[in-house]
């Protein structure tokens, strides 16, 4: 009696679980009925006979189904072969091809730097004008710049010459003028000795009047503001090869000038506190030479410098 009831009483979920548990329960509430429900008395036996094994749910039937289906197509596929890993040996032979790519590289790239290194500097100084070299493709001195404009007015280019009273040079022009067209070159010349017993460096300045033609005259070769040295009684000619830029013509401030006047002052050079040379003479009269005669000039840092000394 204790049996059939246990069996009744079990949890749904048993019966919920599978097939055979639903059957067990079905069986254990027939014999139940069966029993409660004859006389007092009476016994009446179960059509079926319960034992323990048919009582007790089956938990691994879920197991087997799954397990006694065939192969299905959302299996893992097998494991495939384990990663070698590198030996120590094997790291240190990349490291030593990688070390040997890059520094062979770095040579390569050195020894190509070397040969190119000539072509490269004289490009740079004829591109910057650098230790002197002459630029080229700069703006009014490209060649195709220099074509005298054949329609245009000739303009007269008179020179002159002056020396500073310190230097005993004689310095006069070789010519008394030129007529050129605008984007015309032409050379000119002047001559200089020296009248002492003693070697003297010179240094010249110039200035082009009038001031508006200055922006237009340019000066291709030109000895001014480099040293000159004369040997005691020497004479040198020294030339000037010019030229009066196109654009002029474009200028309505040049455009009815015929005369253009070309000054040159030799000074004696001096070694200034920085140890290069520089004209002989005050500031105010350098820059009278040069057409700055007018203007009010800042003056220089050496000049500044005694000024405040002084003052305080």
């Amino acid at each position: 009696m204790n049996h059939f009831r246990a069996a009744f009483l079990r949890p749904a979920c048993w019966a919920a679980s599978s097939p055979s548990t639903a059957r067990t329960g079905i069986f254990a509430a027939q014999a139940h009925r069966g029993l409660h429900g004859s006389p007092r008395g009476a016994w009446r036996a179960p059509t079926h006979t319960l034992s323990s094994e048919s009582v007790r749910p089956s938990r691994t039937s879920w197991r087997n189904a799954s397990t006694s289906s065939g192969p299905s197509s959302s299996s893992t596929p097998p494991p495939g072969p384990r990663p070698r890993f590198k030996t120590r040996e094997e790291v240190y032979a990349a490291r030593n091809r990688s070390l040997l790519m890059y520094t062979s590289a770095v040579i390569i790239f050195g020894v190509g730097v070397t040969y190119a290194a000539v072509p490269l500097y004289r490009m740079f100084c004829a591109a910057t004008g650098f230790a002197g070299t002459p630029k080229v493709g700069m703006g009014k001195f490209e060649a195709d710049r220099l074509v005298p404009v054949e329609n245009a007015r000739r303009i007269k280019v008179h020179f002159n010459a002056d020396t500073a009273d310190a230097l005993p040079w004689q310095f006069t022009p070789q010519q008394k003028f030129v007529s050129v067209l605008p984007g015309e070159t032409s050379l000119a010349f002047y001559r200089a000795k020296n009248k002492s017993d003693k070697d003297i460096i010179g240094i010249a300045t110039y200035n082009v009047t009038p001031d508006r033609i200055a922006p237009y005259f340019a000066k291709v070769e030109c000895f001014c503001f480099e040293e000159q040295k004369l040997l005691a009684g020497e004479e040198v000619d020294m030339p000037l090869l010019f030229f009066i830029d196109r654009d002029v013509l474009d200028d309505p401030a040049c455009r009815n000038l015929d005369d253009v006047v070309l000054s040159y002052t030799f000074f004696r050079a001096r070694r200034n506190a920085q140890g290069h040379l520089e004209p002989d003479a005050s500031d105010e009269v350098v820059q009278a030479s040069q057409g700055f005669s007018g203007y009010d000039i800042a003056p220089r840092v050496e000049d500044r410098a005694k000024s405040e000394k002084t003052s305080s």
